[in-house]
Order: C-alpha cells, then sequence, then structure tokens
C-alpha cells in the first residue's frame, strides 16, 4: 500500500509505502485504544455512579416520580374532605342525641347531676406497665375510615334506640296523665264509699257507683286526669253533670255540681278547675259525686286516688335524694 503526502503548496511530494506490518500495527493500536477507553469508562461508572448527577437519567424519570406524588396528594385530599364530611354528621348525630338524651332524662326522671348527657362520662385506669401490654401500630387511612364509618353506623343505631325509648317513655307519661289519679275535691274523707249501702232516701240495700266527697257549697271541683268534655248538662239524678273522656275507654263523672265551667268539646288538664261543688239533683247535701268508669262499667274511684297518692309520696321521696 502506496501513500502520496503532498505539501501546502503542492511544490513536493512523499511517497510512502506501507507493507501489511505496518497496517496490523495501525489496526493493532487503534484496537488498544478503544479497549482502554472502554475500560475507562467502566471503571468511572462503577467507582463513582452513586455520586455523579446523571442528568441524562433523571429527566425523563422526574415527569413519572411527580405524577406519583401529584396522585397521592389528591389521594390524601379527597380521603380528608370526606371524612371531614362525615365528622360533621357525627358531630350533628352526636348533638341530636344530646337534646334527644336531655329529653328522655327528663321523662325517666333521672337528675341531670346524675348523668349529665353534655358532659364526658369519668374514664381511667392503670398504665401499661410493658410494653407487651400496649396495642402496637397505628391506623391507616383505610383503617381510620373503616372505624370512621362503624362509629357512625353506631351512633345511628343509638340515636334510633333512643327515640323508641323516648316513644315508650312519651306514651307511658301520656297514659299516666290520662289515668284519673288526681283528687278531685281537696278533702280527707268520704261520706259515700263504692259498692253497696244503705240507699240515704229510701233505705233500701243498693250499689253506690262512685265516692261522695262532702265540702261547701262553691269550693272547687278539678279534672282528676286530662281528657275531652263529652257531656257537661243538667240529669234528674246526677243534676249538673260533667263526664270527662280520658282514652281507653275511660270516663270520669262529676255530678251535683252547683256551677259547671266546662262545656263539651272543651280540653281540660289535670288539676283544672272545671266545676264547683254544689246539691243539684237527687242530694241530701252539698257534695261530689265522683265515678271511673271502664267501658262503660263503674270502677271504685279509690283505686285510682290511692295509686295518685302513692305515685307523688314516690316523687317525693326520690327528690329529697
Amino acid at each position: 500500500m502506496q501513500v502520496i503526502l503532498l505539501h501546502p503548496r503542492f511544490s513536493r511530494a512523499k511517497s510512502i509505502t506501507l507493507g501489511g506490518k505496518h497496517i496490523a500495527l495501525m489496526v493493532g493500536a487503534f484496537l488498544l485504544s478503544v479497549l482502554l477507553a472502554t475500560a475507562l469508562l467502566y471503571f468511572l461508572t462503577v467507582r463513582y455512579a452513586a455520586s455523579m448527577p446523571l442528568s441524562f437519567l433523571g429527566s425523563p424519570l422526574a415527569p413519572s416520580a411527580g405524577v406519583g406524588v401529584q396522585d397521592k396528594d389528591k389521594y390524601l385530599k379527597e380521603n380528608l374532605a370526606a371524612m371531614a364530611v362525615k365528622l360533621g354528621e357525627m358531630q350533628a348525630q352526636l348533638m341530636r342525641l344530646d337534646a334527644l338524651g336531655e329529653r328522655v332524662q327528663g321523662l325517666a326522671g333521672i337528675k341531670p347531676e346524675e348523668f349529665n348527657f353534655k358532659n364526658p362520662p369519668g374514664r381511667g385506669g392503670a398504665e401499661p406497665s410493658s410494653v407487651k401490654e400496649r396495642k402496637p401500630g397505628d391506623l391507616s387511612m383505610i383503617d381510620f375510615q373503616h372505624a370512621l364509618d362503624a362509629l357512625a353506623r353506631d351512633v345511628g343505631y343509638r340515636a334510633d334506640y333512643m327515640n323508641v325509648v323516648e316513644t315508650a317513655l312519651m306514651s307511658d307519661r301520656i297514659k299516666s296523665k290520662l289515668l284519673p289519679t288526681n283528687q278531685p275535691v281537696n278533702v280527707s274523707y268520704n261520706s259515700s264509699s263504692f259498692g253497696w249501702r244503705a240507699d240515704p232516701f229510701t233505705g233500701h240495700n243498693a250499689f253506690h257507683e262512685g265516692l261522695d266527697f262532702p265540702a261547701s257549697v262553691g269550693t272547687a271541683i278539678v279534672a282528676a286526669a286530662a281528657g275531652v268534655v263529652i257531656a257537661a248538662e243538667y240529669h234528674p239524678q246526677y243534676g249538673n253533670m260533667l263526664d270527662i273522656d280520658h282514652g281507653n275507654d275511660i270516663i270520669t263523672r262529676y255530678a251535683h255540681a252547683s256551677r259547671l265551667l266546662a262545656k263539651v268539646g272543651d280540653i281540660v288538664q289535670r288539676g283544672q278547675h272545671i266545676a264547683d261543688i254544689g246539691t243539684t239533683g237527687r242530694s241530701t247535701g252539698p257534695h261530689l259525686h265522683f265515678e271511673v268508669r271502664i267501658k262503660g262499667v263503674a270502677q271504685d274511684p279509690r283505686k285510682f286516688l290511692n295509686a295518685g297518692t302513692d305515685f307523688a309520696k314516690v316523687a317525693a321521696l326520690a327528690g329529697k335524694r
């Protein structure tokens, strides 16, 4: 192989003849330089890879890492927003439970100082002495969400239960107010009891269907229980007579009055002044003839009045505690 070298100004020329030996040396030198460069690059890569800023690798990976952080932040924000809504709902339910609990407490006759719904109950106990006694691990976001949902369901169940209890207590309270247990006249004895007796006009044995409360004319007669007036009229036997319907087929009758203050259709409350003592109708003197009828059958009024007296005593004792 012949190589011709020219002078820059083309004034001279020189020829060099390269044999096979020269070409082999040149090829060997080129391969050796390539191997040396490869070894040097490998050494630098292994030795300094951890500390070298590889911008050509970091730039394509940065967008994907950024997307992962953004998705995580979005997930956390959405879950926190959902839990905040759930927490607000539970706070509203707890306020409703507090109000409901106070109503039930009043219906049940529990004193506020004995059980206060607005104050948290006292709790305590010894601190665990060893690590084994402690419950390990923190709640994850999913676990916390599940616990919050379970607590919300429990609050709902308890609210439903409290509503049932309130309804039952309210029903009992209404029924108790509709039972004729209040003394209709403020006197301490009866001139004639319920049952068989000698008729004051004929002297024959006759059944007396009520209680007679003697008092002076004009003494106030009050309703033995709340109800609706279904009769306010003059009767040949009972004189000025008033009938009150208390529901559940219970009716009370107030007879021989000098004056009636209630009229048919009036809603009266327990203890309300409805008439005045008199001696109208078949009567030997001023008094109140008081009857309690269930489904039209006369009952002994003392059973109801005594129950009211016993209840008042129990309530008075409970109030002194």
